[in-house]
């Protein structure tokens, strides 16, 4: 059975080799640039605790570097680099200015007070900050399983506090909350991500009748492993805005399955009051958690962690269409067997990269100290107005003030921050899908986004100078 890093790197060299570029070449992209391991000491009531922690810068080929944070008792250096490692092709498919990088701190959220969560986090900054490990234009992290604004929040004020005076502070780390300096629409961005690439793949008729299904996202079955921030967001607004069936939900606790469908924000809150799905009215409860993974359904979508569909459980997968939500949730040996089967997989380094097009958009909004539309939208609402009521003067046909209001608003932060994630989504898709239709030795969409990803980092280096 492959390793989380291991499946990552055996994809990598699957790619390389229909790449065409130099050896040497291939092994600086793939190599890990820099790791820093960590052991810190933190009081926790009373007595003192000794946390253990990462930093992985993977390729700086563009600076910053850029990459989540996760709290998790299952982190080690492995899984941090592989993860570093996916960040580098994830920006690199989404044209984001970014080298890849990801860090992690080996607790157990749930056994920490808020209190105590704040003094590792802040612990965790400084150690960084002594190393030359974070800065706005040196490594930029953001949230990741197990984090989120709060820890982003606490990253940011205790860099500022080291670094006084530095203008561009707030663009140190991204996925704040939007009160300090936050973008709006981060919190959805990976998840709907993940839809704008559910929809496109679905919109393709050929490959959805060689699947025996009809084009479209409107009434697929699909099945989420994970309620967190990613699977939520994925589920409802594929649910919402794109017609899809929601029948089965799985998390830590247990896995719940309607045929008739499930509505994903009622069991939000249904979560939020009792602390579980298990329970939630018109669902009945299944005797693993796992077994939303080998239900018979028309796509899945793993958002929980990697190696959840591995080489003994492969051959059990029903769906027809596997979303990666989650990174590497599917090892290289069960990818293997998935492929044979006449699975389509959408890839994690595509497919969940829409939380750092997003987090790019919020280093921006940091860089430039102006909020999205600020400048623009009430000229862009008066322009559109005159225009309406030109029509109106010149058709003599009244236009009512509801219609007027719909006809000339102008956007917000958040509609600039969706329009922008919707075309970086779709015309990722194009380049990938592109490749993988044009290609006969390009067999899969992994490949053929390893490809994408090669060639534009490859180009950094060459333009660099480093390989002449």
């Amino acid at each position: 059975m492959s390793n989380f890093l291991e499946s990552v790197n055996r994809n990598f060299d699957r790619a390389a080799k229909l790449s065409g570029l130099p050896e040497g070449l291939l092994n600086q992209i793939k190599t890990c640039n820099s790791v820093y391991r960590m052991s810190f000491p933190v009081k926790i009531n009373g007595d003192i605790e000794i946390i253990e922690a990462y930093r992985v810068q993977h390729s700086q080929h563009r600076n910053p570097t850029k990459g989540g944070i996760r709290f998790s008792q299952k982190v080690d250096q492995e899984e941090v680099m592989a993860l570093a490692t996916l960040m580098t092709y994830k920006c690199a498919i989404v044209d984001v200015p970014f080298g890849g990088a990801k860090g992690g701190v080996a607790i157990s959220p749930r056994e920490y007070t808020p209190e105590q969560l704040e003094a590792i986090t802040r612990r965790y900054t400084v150690e960084l900050i002594r190393k030359n490990f974070i800065g706005p234009g040196i490594d930029v992290p953001a949230p990741d399983y197990g984090t989120g604004a709060r820890e982003m929040s606490w990253i940011m004020d205790t860099f500022s506090q080291m670094k006084v005076g530095e203008i561009n502070a707030m663009g140190c780390v991204t996925g704040k909350p939007v009160t300090q300096g936050g973008i709006r629409g981060r919190e959805e961005a990976t998840g709907r991500g993940v839809y704008y690439a559910t929809r496109e793949m679905c919109s393709k008729e050929e490959d959805m009748k060689a699947l025996g299904l009809t084009p479209g996202i409107k009434g697929k079955r699909i099945a989420v492993q994970g309620l967190g921030n990613v699977g939520s967001f994925a589920a409802s607004i594929c649910q919402e805005e794109g017609g899809a069936k929601i029948i089965c939900i799985a998390e830590y606790e247990g896995c719940i399955v309607n045929e008739d469908g499930i509505d994903v924000k009622a069991l939000v809150e249904y979560k939020k009051q009792n602390k579980t799905i298990l329970g939630f009215p018109g669902t009945t409860t299944t005797p693993s958690r796992k077994d939303v993974l080998t239900l018979d359904c028309d796509i899945l979508i793993p958002a929980a962690l990697e190696s959840q569909i591995r080489i003994d459980n492969a051959d059990q997968v029903k769906a027809k269409i596997i979303v990666e939500a989650a990174n590497g949730p599917i090892t290289a040996d069960a990818e293997e067997i998935l492929i044979k089967k006449g699975v389509l997989i959408i890839p994690d380094m595509y497919a969940n990269a829409g939380g750092v097009t997003v987090s790019y958009f919020e280093w921006l909004k940091n860089l430039s100290h102006v909020r999205f539309g600020r400048l623009q939208k009430r000229n862009e609402q008066a322009a559109l107005m005159r225009l309406v009521n030109l029509v109106e003067s010149t058709t003599g046909q009244p236009i009512s003030e509801a219609q007027k209001n719909f006809l000339t608003k102008g956007a917000d932060e958040i509609d600039l921050v969706r329009s922008g994630l919707e075309e970086t989504m779709i015309s990722s898709f194009n380049q990938i899908y592109d490749i993988w239709k044009s290609d006969d030795n390009v067999t899969d969409m992994r490949t053929a986004a390893f490809l994408n990803a090669l060639k534009k980092v490859s180009s950094d280096y060459l333009a660099m100078g480093i390989f002449p």
